[in-house]
């Protein structure tokens, strides 16, 4: 039987990839073996690369989501938003391919990335067999061929009837909007049975455990709009998760739930993560969360906002938006603004939640001596601020009344 990263740390054995974490992270070997120990610390492995760390204690990490669609197939645009996403700094990317050859595409995602790859399995089988003919037999097909191939992360919704029957009377404005969780509901839903990763939930972990791929728990249940509030059908999913994870963690695989995600008035934000980490130490994982709906063309800034405030009240791994959210599949460009926006609200979320950063210090001093390539080296995304610098001196915003300028130099006389 192959070891997990869960089975190593309840064993106390420090694997090669908990001793990267150690150094990449800058945390105590203890405190690895034992959040890894109880699910609260997850490690993402793929063959020969570098591991990443999500949950507690470490920082807050990005994913970025790419992939085809049924409207728009352009599998080299989806691999150059790969390598945008490799460049300027995610920490995991997930492929949600549904147009074309989806396996080439998933196979050249792999070529051209180092970075952990996570997958919705349910996807594929929807578009191989169609809603009304895929069986649970294809489903768990595709899941392995997903684990065989080297995925890092797969994302399965464990929507339960009973939800579903809660969710008919809610009243909500945009019912469900998960499109993992509305394939999963409509194949309960037409073959009159359960979920099939539920009521096969041993096999699944079994599957899993093989490779030791981190199981991500859906998010059926989330809001799709500020209006719709937290509502019973989305605490009976989070007490679903919580119990499943649990079951996981015994068993040896690693778990993420996906949570709180998608539109949630910025009021509730604190609020709203504070419910999920009373509920179990998981990782948290985070769609947004947009806290208003009228932002069209700059989602991936209100979600940034969001973002900034989940990270801070705990939040663990955040999904970036971009600014085509509603409206289009990205561009590689809205790809890189999705990705730079989330990222900063990751360093702001972090600063509130583990305290400031020595790379803001650095950058200011070097500001204060108009040392502008220091500044662009320390940049969150080096190569826009290049174009805008000047060559030296003060910038073109105050020219030679420069107040830093003018008050070192007075200072600096002793006057």
């Amino acid at each position: 039987m192959k070891f997990t990263q869960v089975n190593h740390a309840k064993n106390g054995t420090l694997t090669s990839e908990m001793e990267q974490v150690v150094k990449t992270e800058g945390i105590y070997e203890d405190t690895v073996l034992s959040n890894v120990a109880n699910g609260s610390l997850v490690i993402m492995v793929r063959n020969g690369c570098r591991p990443v760390a999500i949950g507690k204690g470490v920082s807050t990490k990005i994913n970025v989501n790419l992939g085809t669609s049924s409207a728009s197939i352009d599998p080299l645009a989806e691999i150059e938003k790969v390598k945008i996403a490799d460049k300027y700094g995610a920490d995991t990317i997930t492929d949600l391919s549904m147009g074309g050859d989806i396996s080439e595409i998933r196979r050249m995602v792999f070529e051209n990335t180092t970075l952990p790859i996570t997958t919705v399995p349910i996807y594929q089988s929807i578009v191989e067999h169609g809603m009304k003919d895929v069986s649970e037999d294809d489903i768990l097909s595709n899941l392995k061929e997903h684990v065989n191939e080297g995925v890092s992360s797969v994302v399965l919704h464990c929507v339960e009837k009973s939800m579903l029957e809660k969710l008919r009377g809610t009243g909500r404005v945009m019912g469900m909007v998960s499109k993992g969780g509305s394939f999963t509901s409509v194949y309960m839903l037409s073959n009159g049975c359960e979920n099939p990763f539920v009521e096969n939930f041993d096999e699944v972990l079994g599957i899993l455990k093989k490779n030791d791929v981190v199981l991500s728990l859906g998010n059926t249940m989330r809001s799709g709009c500020i209006h719709d509030l937290c509502d019973g059908a989305q605490k009976m999913e989070i007490d679903t998760n919580v119990r499943l994870a649990k079951d996981a963690n015994e068993q040896g695989v690693q778990v993420i739930i996906e949570g709180m995600g998608g539109h949630v008035q910025a009021n509730n934000i604190p609020e709203s993560v504070q419910f999920y980490k009373s509920k179990s130490d998981f990782p948290l994982f985070v769609a947004g969360p947009l806290p208003t709906d009228i932002a069209l063309g700059y989602d991936h800034i209100a979600g940034a906002v969001g973002a900034s405030m989940a990270i801070s009240a705990g939040a663990d791994y955040m999904c970036y938006i971009t600014p085509s959210e509603h409206l289009a599949l990205p561009s590689p460009e809205q790809v890189r603004e999705g990705l730079i926006a989330f990222k900063v609200a990751a360093h702001i979320g972090d600063s509130i939640k583990y305290g400031l950063s020595d790379r803001d210090l650095m950058l200011a001093k070097r500001r204060a001596k108009f040392d502008w390539d220091g500044q662009v080296e320390l940049a969150i995304d080096p190569d826009k601020p290049k174009n805008m610098c000047p060559v030296e001196g003060p910038c073109s915003m105050c020219g030679e009344y420069c107040a830093i300028k003018i008050m070192g130099d007075y200072l600096s006389n002793g006057g």
